[in-house]
């Protein structure tokens, strides 16, 4: 019973915790495009790559070739989505979508490997 009473009670702790400060651990998220791409991006883009189609992946010569190798384009691309890739802009901040697109071309640049 007092295990159950303790686990209740450090259970309301984190839950006020991030009431009370929840722009500080939303600003710890956002600033690391890594962590957005891993849960929003990588189950289709795993290394750059694309499980849906091949041609579309996220390596630097794909995304020359498709025009989408600057950061506008590719906020504009996660923002809106475009055929079989999804729209964000009802999942993510466009803060999130800012640093998850720089994380993106940063990736790109330096061939996907870090």
């Amino acid at each position: 019973m007092k295990l159950k009473a303790f686990s209740i009670l450090v259970t309301l702790f984190f839950l006020l915790f991030f009431i009370i400060y929840p722009t500080s651990v939303l600003a710890e998220t956002v600033k690391d495009g890594s962590k957005i791409f891993t849960v929003h991006c990588a189950g289709c883009h795993p290394n750059g790559n694309n499980i849906i189609r091949r041609g579309k992946n996220l390596k630097l010569r794909a995304l020359k070739r498709n025009k989408v190798d600057n950061l506008d384009a590719i906020i504009n691309l996660v923002t809106y989505g475009k055929n079989n890739m999804s729209a964000y802009q009802e999942t993510l901040t466009q803060n999130e979508i800012k640093v998850v697109s720089q994380y993106v071309l940063e990736q790109a640049i330096n061939n996907w490997k870090n």
